[in-house]
């Protein structure tokens, strides 16, 4: 079977900029053809400029469905009013980057010279799938061509685009802001083509140029299952790409994987790829080893369709058929845009440096614009005056919205908004309120949700033996108004469905749980694929519940998830790591996204990020979620105590970038859950979750911690004997997460529970300075130590120590007792996990443990 069939170019064209291929197959055999034969098959053609791959896919009838589309006689006509409009766009593209250029010429804008085309590209796309159905399109592309696709293609205010080139702006109401070329835009306007609503939306994006991909999915995905839309026929995407970062990026070869779980799946993506054939200054030779940087679509069946970029009806025509398999198929499909880059990598670049022969080739080049006014002109489908006339008509928008964009004087960034809340927030973008609600539930809603979690709400369904175990105990707990950890999530989640949330919970195993705690699938033991999820049938009324094990990804699937939660705060959107240390091959999501998302641009989120963490003699890659890399992130001032005011703690929340807890106890646990939904404001939420507390039997909570008027606790101050005579009090050890427990055990045996006092930060950040400098000021008498089972230079430590002193005013040292500083978070070896564990237990209750400290 052949593989690649190209059409149109003549023997001028084969030594062209263009590396089109100079070799057919149409059909036939692999072998390649002699040039008079290539050239014989290619006067047979009858669509010019354009390559089509999709010998490869694996269903005849999508097969026959492209042959037709590209071998049928006369497929590529055009009307007068087609061409017209074509040329108009064209005009628009191509005069909007002369524009940006002439005014400033010494700013990088990262200018589509060279591909044009693109902008109408995009627009046929969105007009035929507005055609097909299509509400909603949501958009994703790196910089080059960003601010052209937002002035025409979004029809974002073109002062509003002119104005970020005013150094004189003043710097953004809100947030720290973004480069201009990095901004996103939702507008929702009439489509003129088809005289329908069109919603349209551009996220934003970093310098990471692909890492949008997976995030704008997961949108795309939101979108899909809140309007009912189970087709993809009213919300689409399209991703345009870079012809380097497309075959270089791992990324979007996990977002092409995604393209087809019944979980993920966003029902076809339209890809575009704007192959200038250069990436910054490597050439393709060293930048790929395949031989077109769309190769890796190959792997989903997605037909490629290469289009000479300088023919602008061939790219249209190409388009046309992409929207159409899109809306046919309901799969994703790939337009390779086969163009150049006029200019260096941005406007200050000097291309000649790296490659002067092909930049000598590109200044011999005729602009797209003028070959195809031309083309149009001699055909007689327009006058020279009128292709005159509609250049004069734009350059004059654009000389008006440039005096507009004058008197502008303030950045205001949510005038880039790209994912909107509607009634969410006040007019003015502000919380309704600065409280939060009791988190806390009534004992026969927690008796209720208990009897689903341990049942099997459905008739003739046989269940593991083990499972049956774990449900029984399940029952015992609730009779006994105890929890553990499961059961703790299994309330949260199931409250909050009752109270009309949706709740999606991904990631690596997620349905049963790594270690096997959860067990939210249900799998009969005797019916292949018959499964129950009990979550869902907790009220008739409530929402759905959406647990899905993801595909052996965490870059893709948490920018998946960032996007799903982007589409609206009415829901707990969760991702958990197999293990937490997993979370950094999805670094960039994290550090670009997640952190500085609303400083950057103006965008809460409330996703949830699980992460199992605990030093339990695991080795280095299964033990540490990384807590420092997180708390280092954070956004409050160390050296600062600030104003504790009577809403001190839903303020910290709401001036925080995200949300850091280690929860001890299943009942706070439970707590920040809810919490997380009940904030007038959405910020995401970091949590380290236990591994061996999972069946710890001192890490269960009582209903009487989770009844109303009940909430999460910042910090659980020390409760035992030792609060019952403070002035007593030798030390007040700070901690948190799963070391409180080996703290106690080990204060117990030591018979030291009336002078030392332990207390838990349970929300690292926003740090409780409050709580902290109560605590400390009950134990007045007492050394300070800060207590961790993390190595000294990992954990907390660094984060703390200073809050801590800031706390006290400096009035006494904050001592350490944990393990020492190490490359790797945690020993391989079980004996010295051991030594260590015993060592820091005796530095923390030792009286003379820091000398060395002084």
């Amino acid at each position: 079977m052949g593989h690649v069939g190209f059409y149109g170019l003549d023997e001028s064209d084969l030594d062209k900029v263009f590396r089109l291929p100079t070799t057919t197959f149409i059909g036939g055999s692999e072998s390649a053809l002699p040039l008079k034969e290539i050239i014989r098959r290619l006067e047979m053609s009858y669509c010019q400029h354009i390559g089509v791959e999709f010998m490869f896919i694996n269903d005849l009838e999508q097969c026959q469905w492209i042959r037709q589309k590209f071998e049928t006689p006369g497929v590529m006509q055009f009307t007068l009013e087609e061409k017209r409009t074509l040329l108009a766009r064209m005009v628009r593209s191509t005069r909007f980057e002369e524009f940006l250029q002439k005014k400033w010429s010494a700013e990088k804008r990262f200018g589509l010279e060279g591909c044009e085309s693109l902008i109408p590209a995009l627009k046929t796309i969105i007009d035929k799938s507005s055609e097909n159905g299509v509400e909603n399109v949501i958009m994703g592309m790196p910089h080059r061509g960003r601010l052209n696709v937002l002035a025409n293609v979004i029809r974002k205010e073109l002062e509003q685009i002119f104005c970020q080139f005013d150094s004189k702006l003043e710097a953004a109401d809100e947030g720290s802001g973004d480069v201009k070329y990095h901004l996103g835009m939702y507008h929702r306007r009439i489509n003129r083509v088809t005289d329908r609503n069109i919603t349209l939306s551009l996220m934003a994006n970093p310098s990471h140029l692909e890492a949008v991909d997976p995030v704008v999915q997961g949108k795309t995905k939101a979108e899909q299952f809140y309007c009912g839309d189970n087709d993809g026929n009213r919300v689409m995407s399209i991703l345009i790409h870079g012809d380097a970062a497309f075959a270089g990026q791992g990324i979007v070869y996990e977002t092409f994987h995604l393209s087809d779980l019944p979980s993920y799946t966003t029902h076809g993506t339209v890809h575009v790829v704007a192959n200038n054939q250069i990436g910054f200054t490597t050439d393709p030779r060293v930048a790929r080893s395949s031989p077109y940087p769309t190769d890796v679509a190959r792997v989903v069946n997605a037909p490629i369709f290469h289009v000479n970029a300088d023919d602008p009806e061939a790219v249209i025509y190409v388009c046309k058929v992409a929207a159409e398999w899109r809306a046919t198929f309901h799969k994703d499909v790939v337009v390779d845009l086969v163009c150049y880059r006029r200019m260096g990598h941005n406007e200050m670049d000097e291309p000649m440096f790296t490659q002067p022969l092909m930049y000598k080739q590109i200044k011999k080049q005729k602009p797209v614009l003028q070959k195809y006014a031309e083309k149009l002109i001699a055909e007689g489908a327009v006058s020279r005056q009128e292709y005159e006339e509609e250049i004069a008509k734009y350059d004059k928008i654009c000389e008006e919205a440039y005096a507009r964009s004058k008197d502008e004087k303030i950045l205001h960034i949510k005038h880039w908004l790209d994912s909107p809340w509607p009634g969410f927030f006040t007019l003015d973008g502000q919380p309704k309120s600065m409280s939060c609600l009791s988190t806390g539930l009534t004992e026969e809603n927690l008796n209720h949700i208990g009897t689903v979690a341990s049942s099997v709400p459905v008739e003739d369904f046989t269940i593991h033996g083990g499972l049956s175990r774990i449900l029984k105990s399940r029952g015992e707990m609730v009779r006994k108004r105890t929890v553990d950890w499961a059961l703790g999530e299994y309330m949260a989640f199931g409250s909050l469905l009752q109270e009309g949330i949706h709740i999606r919970l991904s990631g690596q195993d997620v349905e049963r749980g790594t270690f096997s705690h959860r067990h939210h699938v249900l799998h009969d033991q005797n019916v292949d694929k018959r499964i129950c999820i009990p979550m869902n049938h907790i009220a008739p009324d409530q929402a759905p519940y959406t647990v899905c094990n993801s595909s052996l990804s965490e870059y893709g699937v948490l920018g998946f998830e960032l996007g799903f939660a982007m589409a609206s705060p009415n829901a707990l959107i969760l991702w958990e790591a197999q293990f937490g240390d997993f979370h950094n091959t999805a670094q960039c999501i994290i550090d670009q996204f997640i952190c500085p998302g609303q400083a950057k641009w103006v965008r809460q989120n409330g996703i949830v990020l699980l992460l199992p963490h605990g030093m339990e003699g695991m080795g280095p890659e299964h033990s540490s979620a990384r807590p420092e890399r997180f708390l280092q992130m954070c956004n409050d001032d160390p050296d600062v105590m600030p104003a504790l005011t009577e809403d001190f703690a839903v303020r910290q929340l709401y001036d925080c970038n995200w949300i850091v807890v280690n929860c001890s106890n299943p009942g706070n646990y439970f707590h920040v859950l809810r919490r997380q939904i009940l904030l007038p404001y959405r910020k995401p939420l970091i949590v380290f979750t236990p591994k061996s507390l999972l069946r710890h039997p001192e890490a269960r909570s009582s209903f009487d911690e989770m009844l109303p008027g009940t909430h999460f606790l910042r910090l659980i101050p020390e409760g035992g004997s030792a609060s019952e005579r403070p002035e007593e009090v030798k030390r007040l050890i700070f901690c948190t997460g799963k070391v409180y427990y080996e703290l106690t055990k080990e204060r117990k045996s030591r018979g030291m529970e009336d002078t030392v006092a332990i207390a838990r930060i349970e929300q690292l950040s926003p740090f409780p300075f409050d709580q902290v400098k109560a605590e400390s000021e009950r134990f007045a008498n007492a050394d300070l130590v800060w207590c961790q089972e993390e190595h000294k230079n990992q954990g907390y430590y660094d984060y703390v120590k200073p809050r801590i002193r800031t706390t006290i005013q400096r009035a006494k040292p904050v001592w350490y007792a944990g393990r020492g500083p190490a490359a790797a978070p945690a020993t391989g070896n079980k004996k010295a996990h051991l030594m260590e564990l015993e060592r820091f237990l005796d530095n923390a209750f030792g009286l003379d443990a820091f000398k060395d400290q002084q």
